[in-house]
């Protein structure tokens, strides 16, 4: 008996003394970005300069680093896993959401989870597979090993590196990489995302003006506090451009329901996953929000996805667009896509520079 509770007391040190190592090193390793980074382009093939008074056809997407298609479920959102179960499925979703982004014929598209490196993608190179124009990346997610919060140390996410993603056939002439708030203190902080604005900036021909256009996706699984210091901060910067006499274009996934989201797609979830919402009053004057709501931008990923299932199908209208009051809306829908590829449909809009 002596033996066993010896054996069984080794056993528990070496497990806290793995776990205190683990932990070590990923603080030791955690991703640290600074305030502004500037970025490096990724492609450089857009030759012709932004006309004044462009009409622009744009494409937002968060495309759930295709692993999360119709027939994924996510952990945290009450569902049993972490990944895709092989990479053919990736490489199926991955193939789906490049023959919408290309066949679109988008003068502008900005992706939202896309995977470079990452154990849940099997290490695709998504952001190289879809990247055209001129294209920009930015980190939002850089960690050596996520566990999963169900199993632990059982099927973890493991390595993750994944971001934003934005193109444009049209020049840009730089990019940064602004850092947003981080909602969660150590250790919850080494394993969570550094979320962020990837900032392009498009000069227009015969003007000193620029079309800024920012990319993002903001707080997901935090207590609200993150959404809302994370919003407030993408006001500032949106309002601080127009006020210089850019044209400024936000889109991205804001994890925020927009006006009237709630009435169209009620949460009875609740105890899966509930997001924030996003105010008329939050934008700054004469500022503008863009979405639709005749079909959901997302989906919980509670279960595969099953619409004849209306008891446990939750729907959101998350997903859109903010714009500065010299750009003119003159079409906006979200593409109902059946959630094939992604959680996400995309959100596609027309604009004009006034």
């Amino acid at each position: 008996m002596k033996k066993f509770f010896k054996i069984l007391l080794l056993l528990i040190l070496a497990a806290i003394l793995a776990l205190g190592a683990l932990v070590g090193w990923l603080s030791a390793t955690e991703y640290k970005p600074a305030s502004i980074e500037s970025l490096k382009a990724l492609r450089s093939e857009a030759s012709d300069k932004l006309p004044a008074g462009a009409e622009l056809n744009v494409l937002s997407w968060n495309i759930g680093y295709a692993g999360l298609g119709k027939g994924s479920d996510f952990v945290l959102d009450g569902g049993e896993h972490m990944r895709a179960a092989d990479k053919a499925t990736v490489q199926r979703y991955l193939a789906g959401i490049d023959a919408v982004v290309r066949e679109g014929g988008y003068d502008l598209v900005l992706l939202q989870e896309v995977d470079v490196n990452s154990r849940r993608t099997y290490s695709i190179n998504e952001a190289e597979a879809l990247a055209f124009g001129d294209a920009y990346s930015a980190l939002n997610y850089a960690c050596g090993y996520v566990p999963n919060p169900n199993t632990y140390l059982i099927d973890p996410m493991g390595k993750v590196n994944s971001g934003l993603l934005s193109c444009s056939r049209y020049e840009v002439e730089s990019a940064e990489r602004h850092a947003l708030p981080c909602p969660f203190t150590w250790p919850l902080r080494i394993v969570n995302l550094k979320r962020c604005l990837l900032v392009e900036r498009l000069p227009i021909e015969g003007s000193d003006k620029q079309l800024v256009a920012v990319n993002l996706h903001l707080e997901a699984y935090d207590d609200g506090e993150g959404k809302i210091a994370q919003t407030k901060q993408l006001m500032g910067f949106l309002e601080e451009e127009y006020l210089k006499g850019n044209y400024v274009v936000a889109a991205g996934d804001f994890n925020q329901i927009f006006p009237g989201g709630l009435e169209a797609y009620p949460n009875e979830h609740p105890e899966n996953w509930i997001p924030g919402i996003l105010e008329e009053s939050s934008l700054p004057e004469g500022f503008s929000y863009v979405y639709d709501l005749a079909v959901p931008s997302c989906r919980l990923l509670n279960q595969p996805y099953d619409p004849s299932d209306t008891a446990n199908t939750q729907y959101y209208v998350i997903d859109g667009l903010i714009v500065s009051p010299n750009v003119k809306v003159k079409a906006a829908a979200t593409l109902d896509l059946g959630f094939e590829n992604a959680d996400h449909n995309p959100v596609q809009v027309t604009l004009k520079l006034k």
